[in-house]
C-alpha cells in the first residue's frame, strides 16, 4: 500500500486560531482507500519551510498532500513552494485563468489582478480544475513521488479530494485495498483496566486493537487492511466479539453510538422519562441529552441548572422536586464539590426502584471533572 503524510499550511492554524478539520477528513478518506498516513504536518505561511516540510515527507512516504495557501493574496504561498522544492519555477496556465474568470462572471462578479496568481502552478504539473471555488489544485508527479495541492476552504477541499484526487491515486498507485476501522465504546472503567483485559489483542497485527482514554470513557479501536469491505468485516467481528466477552457491560456502542443515545434509549424501552438536576458541569449535561437523536428526546423532560452546588444532602431534595414537577419516573442530581486537592462528584440517582447516591472522588485535571462527571451520569443512566 503506498504511503503518504498531509501538511496543512496556514499560520492561523499552526497560531491555533482556526481549528485545523482539513487534516481530519484527508486522514480519515486516504485510510478508507487503504492509504498508510505516516504523519500531519501543520507550517506556517513560509515558502521556505514549506518547501522543506515537502521534501523530508517525500523522503519518507510515496506522496504528500497539502491543503491551504492557494488563494489569491501575498500570505498564499503554496505554489511557490513545491516549485521551490521541486527546483521549478511556476507557470501562467490560461485555461485556468479562464475557468477563474468563468467562475466569476457565474455570480456577476469581476476576478481582481491578483487572482490571476491563482492561474500559476509548478512547471510541469498536472492543473486540476475547481468547479466550487476559485483555486485551482495542481498534481506534480516525479518518478514514483507525488505532490498532491489542495485548497484550504473545507468544502473545496473534500470536493476536489473526492471527485479529482480519490480516482486519480486509485490509477497511479492501482488501489484495491482499504482501511477499515471499527470503534468499541467503553464507561465507567479506566484505561488500564481495559488494557490489562485485552493487552494481548493489542499486539495483533491485522487488526489492529489501540486504545484512545477521553475522561470517564475509553475507546478500543479496531483497524484492519483488506482487500474489500467485506474481507475486513469478517477480520473484524471475531476481534470485537472477543472484546464483547472480555469487556462485557463495559461497552455501550459503537462507532457513530453515544452514551447519550444509549442511555435515553434504555430509557424509551422502559417506557421512562428522565429529568436531571446538575451543577459544576456547565449545563453540558443537559445540553447532551436534549440535542439528542429526536426520536429519543422525548425521554428527556429537562434540566435544571444550580448556579452552586447545593449541600450533597439537598442535591436529592432538589432532584425529587424537579423530577415530580416534569411528572418523570426516573430524576438524576449531579454536583461537583472540591475537596482538597481533589473534586468529588456527587450523583444522585432517583427512579420508581428507590433512590441510590453516589460519591466518586476525582483526583485529574480539574477543568477536565465535568467532562469526567457527565460521561459518569450518562453511564449511570444506561446501566438503570
Amino acid at each position: 500500500m503506498p504511503s503518504a503524510e498531509i501538511i496543512t499550511i496556514g499560520t492561523e492554524i499552526l497560531l491555533g486560531e482556526i481549528v485545523d478539520t482539513n487534516a481530519r477528513t484527508v486522514a480519515r478518506i486516504l485510510r478508507d482507500i487503504g492509504i498508510d498516513l505516516y504523519r500531519k504536518t501543520t507550517v506556517g505561511d513560509n515558502i521556505q519551510r514549506i518547501a522543506d516540510a515537502i521534501q523530508q515527507a517525500l523522503e519518507r512516504c510515496d506522496f504528500v498532500l497539502t491543503t491551504g495557501g492557494l488563494g489569491p493574496t501575498v500570505d498564499d504561498p503554496t505554489r511557490e513552494a513545491v516549485a521551490l522544492a521541486i527546483g521549478v519555477e511556476t507557470e501562467f496556465r490560461p485555461e485556468l485563468w479562464e475557468q477563474i474568470q468563468a467562475r466569476f462572471r457565474r455570480y456577476n462578479r469581476q476576478p481582481t489582478e491578483n487572482n490571476r496568481r491563482q492561474a500559476f502552478v509548478p512547471r510541469g504539473a498536472i492543473a486540476v480544475e475547481n468547479p466550487v471555488g476559485t483555486a485551482p489544485s495542481f498534481i506534480i508527479e516525479q518518478a514514483e513521488k507525488t505532490i498532491i495541492a489542495l485548497p484550504g476552504v473545507p468544502s473545496e477541499m473534500e470536493y476536489l479530494l473526492q471527485h479529482a484526487v480519490i480516482p486519480y491515486l486509485r490509477r497511479r498507485y492501482d488501489l484495491k485495498g482499504m482501511i477499515k476501522a471499527r470503534v468499541v465504546h467503553t464507561a465507567g472503567v479506566g484505561e488500564s483496566m481495559i488494557d490489562e483485559r485485552i493487552g494481548d489483542l493489542e499486539r495483533l497485527s491485522n487488526p489492529t486493537v489501540g486504545l484512545a482514554a477521553h475522561s470517564g470513557q475509553v475507546d478500543v479501536r479496531i483497524t484492519v487492511k483488506a482487500s474489500s469491505e467485506a474481507e475486513a468485516d469478517a477480520l473484524i467481528a471475531p476481534v470485537e466479539n472477543e472484546l464483547r466477552q472480555r469487556l462485557g457491560k463495559w461497552i455501550y456502542g459503537v462507532d457513530q453510538q453515544t452514551l447519550e443515545e444509549i442511555a435515553l434509549l434504555g430509557l424509551q424501552q422502559r417506557g421512562w422519562s428522565l429529568v436531571v438536576v446538575e451543577a459544576g458541569l456547565g449545563g453540558e449535561l443537559i445540553r447532551r441529552l436534549a440535542t439528542t437523536h429526536p426520536a429519543l428526546q422525548t425521554s428527556f423532560r429537562g434540566g435544571e441548572i444550580i448556579p452552586a452546588p447545593p449541600a450533597p444532602d439537598q442535591l436529592a431534595g432538589l432532584a425529587q422536586r424537579f423530577r415530580q414537577e416534569k411528572e418523570a419516573q426516573v430524576g438524576l442530581g449531579v454536583a461537583i464539590y472540591p475537596a482538597g486537592e481533589k473534586q468529588d462528584v456527587v450523583l444522585v440517582l432517583l427512579t420508581p426502584d428507590g433512590e441510590q447516591q453516589f460519591t466518586r472522588p476525582y483526583g485529574g485535571p480539574p477543568e477536565y471533572a465535568p467532562r469526567w462527571a457527565l460521561h459518569h451520569s450518562l453511564d449511570l443512566i444506561r446501566n438503570i
